[in-house]
């Protein structure tokens, strides 16, 4: 579908004003189109735009350029002149900003009511939250309306949101995606989050948002750290036995489960705002309450304003604590690539929040709290109720491939799990310049390799430098590479654009597995440098910089 169209047929959907408290600001159609006509333009001049078309909701505690960012607080609002590092690369991919979203007022909360905006109605039962803080980003990408939609998760707003209607929501490691043009709620656990219905579309949103290397895939057979049912408290029958049934469906896909005491993760959840740590809420917009007293939710209010006299030895003593809990509980995750845990642990009504705002919203953190208070990684799936694979800090890539198990995509022989393998030789390496031609389009970098020996390498005189790889009949030796994953439709494309003399083949690996790679048209090597003796391309960059220092610069 052309951008124009798509753009028509989401504001054709929200003709039917379905959920309309899930907006704080709404951008006129024909700006929208405007937009979607400058991608098009963009693509038929060549560009290569990997979101080209796709339409966003954000957040609106982040900022869009020329659209007001009001954290769900109107008297709070005012009128950015740049958005947001992590939605200018959206942007900048080709994706359509629709608009602003509500949430949960100064992103103080998980369950979608604390707004003057109305509260955000669950999608498939009006009369559930439908989680929060996040709440109307998650809710028109679960209507269809947006493609990806944009939050924050301090506690658990990117995760909580995602269980209650049915899509994923993926949570970087702190720190990997930029978080400038954000209100902040605690700034030293902030994550910018992602809303998707597939989990290869949030995977590609958020390489794309993080703009940085992709972390190592997941083991063949991934050790899965699982606690007893016993310890998930506030879980009904019913969800403890459908949490055994995922438990048992990843262990069929070939995981290691093993068991884990869940302790000293609930005792860290607790100190997000049961501590010190609840004063950063109060340094973000304390000042603020305190001046606008009746402009303010009164639960968040009262959250943020119980935070101005926590006294410094608290916040000191609760960071000790944390510490030890931090170095417990990873001794406890041991060995383990991943843990499995609900995302929540109910799924309540409105009336039941207006009933107790704080204890039910306290609940449904019991499962999030802890993961950025640790540095750890996590994706939220819709399997039973909802559950969330947690990974450790910079891991992000197993967390999707331990979630892509749970949603039925199940290799069991280490090969890649939602794409098409493509191996790298050259300038398309990580950290090499072409490298983004592989992350933008959504790529996952799988593992580091080497070829059978039967290659010979060349140092090609192309602009980048990049190298040739010759099969041949004899001397041949062992080249090292990177095993990718690419959507099919990326690697088509990349077929189509290849530049003469480089094509793509099978390329035979040391460990007797054949997949596609970058080869070369032998007659491009008569005169080119033959550097197999290197073993591969970075090996040689590396005697050329140690060589001549000057020219490598």
């Amino acid at each position: 579908m052309r951008p124009t169209d798509r753009v028509r047929a989401a504001y054709d959907r929200l003709a039917l004003d379905e959920r309309p408290e899930a907006w704080i600001t709404l951008r006129p159609v024909a700006d929208v189109l405007a937009d979607a006509a400058v991608v098009e333009a963009r693509l038929a001049a060549g560009e290569e735009l990997p979101l080209a078309g796709k339409l966003v909701a954000v957040k609106d505690n982040i900022d869009v350029a020329g659209l007001p960012t009001t954290a769900g607080c109107p008297a709070y609002a005012y009128q950015p002149a740049v958005s947001a590092t992590a939605v200018q690369r959206l942007v900048d991919a080709g994706a359509l900003i629709l608009g602003k979203t509500n949430l949960d007022q100064f992103a103080t909360g998980l369950v979608g009511t604390r707004s003057p905006y109305g509260a955000v109605r669950d999608v498939r039962d009006p009369s559930r939250v439908s989680g929060g803080s996040s709440s109307g980003s998650a809710v028109v990408v679960a209507l269809g309306i947006a493609d990806l939609g944009v939050g924050t998760d301090t506690a658990g707003s990117g995760r909580v949101p995602a269980a209650f209607q049915g899509i994923v929501g993926m949570k970087p490691t702190p720190g990997l995606v930029p978080t400038d043009g954000v209100v902040p709620a605690c700034r030293s656990f902030d994550c910018v989050t992602v809303f998707a219905r597939t989990l290869d579309e949030g995977r590609q949103a958020l390489g794309i948002m993080s703009a940085s290397a992709p972390s190592p895939a997941a083991p063949p057979h991934p050790v899965v750290a699982v606690p007893d049912r016993t310890e998930l408290t506030g879980l009904s029958p019913d969800w403890l036995d459908a949490f055994d049934q995922v438990a048992k469906d990843l262990e069929a896909s070939g995981a290691r489960l093993r068991p884990i005491r869940l302790a000293p993760f609930l005792a860290a959840a607790k100190l997000l705002y049961n501590g010190g740590f609840v004063a950063e809420r109060y340094a973000a917009v304390g000042a603020f309450i305190d001046a606008h007293p009746d402009a303010v939710d009164p639960t968040v209010g009262a959250i943020i304003r119980a935070a101005r006299d926590i006294p410094a030895h608290v916040l000191v003593t609760d960071t000790e604590r944390l510490d030890r809990l931090r170095a417990e509980a990873m001794a406890e995750w041991g060995d383990a690539d991943a843990l499995l845990l609900p995302t929540a642990p109910a799924h309540p009504t409105i009336a039941e929040v207006a009933a107790d705002p704080i204890g039910v919203n306290t609940a449904l953190g019991t499962y999030t709290n802890f993961c950025n208070l640790f540095g750890l990684s996590a994706v939220a799936v819709p399997a039973a109720f909802g559950v969330q694979i947690i990974a450790r800090g910079s891991a992000d890539a197993v967390a999707a491939d331990v979630a892509a198990r749970v949603l039925g995509d199940n290799p069991i022989d280490g090969t890649p799990t939602s794409g098409l393998p493509l191996l790298v030789v050259g300038a398309h390496l990580t950290g090499q310049p072409l490298n983004h031609q592989l992350t933008s389009p959504g790529g996952r970098f799988v593992r580091t390799v080497r070829t059978a020996p039967r290659y010979r390498l060349h140092a090609l005189p192309t602009d980048p430098p990049k190298p040739g790889l010759v099969r041949v009949a004899a001397s041949g030796a062992a080249i090292e590479g990177e095993l990718w994953e690419l959507p099919p439709a990326a690697l088509g494309r990349f077929l189509a654009a290849l530049p003469s003399p480089m094509v793509l083949g099978p390329v035979d690996l040391e460990d007797g597995t054949t997949v596609t790679g970058f080869l070369c048209e032998p007659v491009a090597t008569a005169d080119a440098v033959d550097i197999t003796a290197h073993g591969g391309w970075r090996a040689y960059l590396s005697s050329v910089s140690t060589a001549f220092p000057e020219e490598s610069r």
